[in-house]
């Protein structure tokens, strides 16, 4: 079938949209008319050839949309139901046997390898040739995406499908960061480095969790005064003075949960002067330089009983942490619309764009 998508052909070079074709699908595989998609900074990091991803390509891995077909052994889903699009797993190794879908033996080829695993060739095409397809099961930067029977997860029916794209990775990873992996519990103290969609999401977690402070450490002033809006309850510029004075100016033994979206080792390495005994540090921020490391004292972390995670898609089972989110919203518990802008697809260079100067912090692209 034609479909119509924003097409990465070089590095640092604006999508442009075109006419593709895209195969229907096979065994196991679920065909989604795409209504809304989030624009994420991975999927800018594979235009520009820091995630190993061959262009031309269509990326895009926050889909939200409508099934139109679904491959022979597909009973997950059926036409006409309405679907959020996450990672791809394969759903038969050790680690999504125990619910660690995120963690997945194949999960980057069958996340980055841009064709079917089966045959090696992409289900997308153009007039010049095969087009890098399946990004994170789904290359949702486009009209319609193929995805599989594990990377959909099924929706309510009256679900906003431009407003629950974002659920299937950049808020997922904050708020199951929180929830999840980390655990914060009722009382402590959170202490989340950056505002941008992933850390606000992480605020947003705190706020189910039930945390007693919710300290944002941002840059910027009007992402500062969204995170107020969301439920922190404190919200710091780095600038002001030493990160560890200004956290226990607010709880006088540190932070239990620190969370970091920024990936800058300086950024990190401040944080373990600004723990409570016993802390947890989540990390999320991928750094600039993928061979950058963090200094560290062996006995300091030893004597605190520090606990570090590294941390992928906030360790959530989609179809039940998506879901679990959708409800939340829905008892006005989650407003996670609050960070979000729609643009139309066309404007997705713009959106990108205004994403980048820090004018909207989630961007929406809606059919």
């Amino acid at each position: 079938m034609e479909i119509t998508a924003a097409v990465a052909r070089k590095p640092n070079a604006e999508f442009t949209i075109e006419t593709l074709n895209l195969d229907g699908p096979r065994a196991g595989e679920v065909l989604v008319e795409i209504k809304s998609v989030g624009i994420c900074h991975t999927d800018l990091a594979a235009r520009e050839g820091q995630i190993p991803f061959q262009l031309p390509a269509v990326l895009g891995h926050e889909g939200a949309g409508t099934v139109l077909e679904v491959g022979e052994g597909v009973t997950k889903v059926k036409a006409g139901d309405k679907v959020g699009l996450t990672f791809n797993y394969c759903g038969q190794c050790r680690n999504c046997a125990k619910g660690d879908m995120a963690y997945c033996h194949q999960f980057m080829p069958l996340n980055y390898a841009g064709v079917r695993l089966t045959d090696g060739v992409s289900p997308c095409s153009s007039a010049e040739g095969a087009v890098s397809s399946l990004f994170f099961g789904q290359s949702s930067f486009a009209s319609h995406a193929l995805a599989t029977q594990y990377n959909v997860v099924k929706l309510p029916d009256d679900a906003d499908l431009e407003l629950v794209g974002p659920l299937g990775c950049g808020v997922q990873t904050g708020a199951g960061s929180v929830m999840n992996s980390m655990g914060a519990d009722e009382g402590s103290t959170l202490l989340v480095l950056g505002g941008g969609s992933v850390g606000l999401s992480a605020v947003l977690g705190g706020v189910v969790q039930s945390c007693a402070n919710i300290i944002v450490v941002e840059p910027h002033v009007s992402r500062r005064k969204l995170a107020l809006e969301m439920g922190a309850t404190h919200a710091l510029d780095p600038a002001d003075g030493a990160l560890a004075d200004q956290v226990k100016a607010v709880s006088e033994l540190g932070a239990d949960f620190i969370f970091d979206t920024t990936g800058i080792p300086a950024v990190i390495e401040s944080t373990f002067t600004a723990m409570a005994p016993h802390a947890s540090l989540g990390l999320v921020g991928v750094p600039a330089d993928p061979t950058a490391s963090v200094n560290v004292s062996l006995f300091g972390a030893l004597v605190a009983g520090v606990k570090v995670y590294g941390i992928i898609e906030g360790d959530a089972v989609p179809d039940e942490f998506i879901p679990r989110l959708v409800q939340l919203h829905a008892e006005g518990r989650f407003p996670f619309d609050k960070m979000i802008t729609k643009f139309p697809f066309s404007q997705v260079n713009e959106a990108i764009e205004a994403q980048h100067k820090g004018d909207v912090v989630k961007a929406v692209l809606v059919h």
